[in-house]
């Protein structure tokens, strides 16, 4: 075979059609548009969401709530998950990325407290649940809650809820 011998495989390569290019197409005149109506006209067409004059679905029905923009989304883990690690191990947001139980740590991490856990860890995360803490000392491990400095300077209260639960536990109180 040479290079000049080269070609595609047959019924592979299909000319496109060539609309209003004489009757015998098959798509002539009217180019498959039909006669006259808005839709047969060139930039005949409507914006997204036009109902033809009528008021439209979007206008009809009604608004509803809203979304706080500045919300903090936690990456939530159960006790459970941490068993993968090693015994004694520090359990922080960059080993669980590492471990592949979160893609991303997105404002903090939360600690929830499905499942069991078997292992003494030392696990650092924004939140525990009340279940969470129960489980991890009960286990033997220890906890490490971290806190924006922010959010201790203007007593958040959500904050100094968590940083009370924590030391009442036993646990350490991180500030960054």
């Amino acid at each position: 075979m040479k290079l000049h011998e080269l070609a595609p495989a047959p019924g592979s390569r299909k000319k496109p059609t060539r609309r209003g290019r004489g009757l015998g197409s098959g798509l002539g005149k009217t180019a498959g548009r039909g006669s006259k109506g808005q839709l047969s006209r060139s930039g005949g067409k409507t914006r997204t969401g036009f109902e033809g004059g009528q008021m439209p679905i979007y206008r009809r029905l009604p608004k509803r709530g809203f979304k706080n923009v500045w919300a903090n989304v936690y990456a939530e883990v159960n006790v459970s998950m941490l068993n993968r690690f090693e015994d004694g191990a520090k359990v922080d947001p960059v080993a669980l990325v590492e471990e592949g139980v979160l893609k991303n740590v997105r404002d903090g991490v939360r600690i929830l407290g499905d499942g069991e856990l078997n292992k003494n860890l030392t696990v650092v995360a924004h939140g525990f649940t009340k279940t969470a803490i129960e489980k991890i000392k009960a286990a033997g491990g220890s906890m490490v809650l971290v806190v924006k400095k922010v959010d201790v300077d203007r007593k958040n209260p959500y904050t100094i809820n968590s940083m009370e639960k924590i030391t009442a536990a036993g646990g350490k109180v991180e500030v960054i």
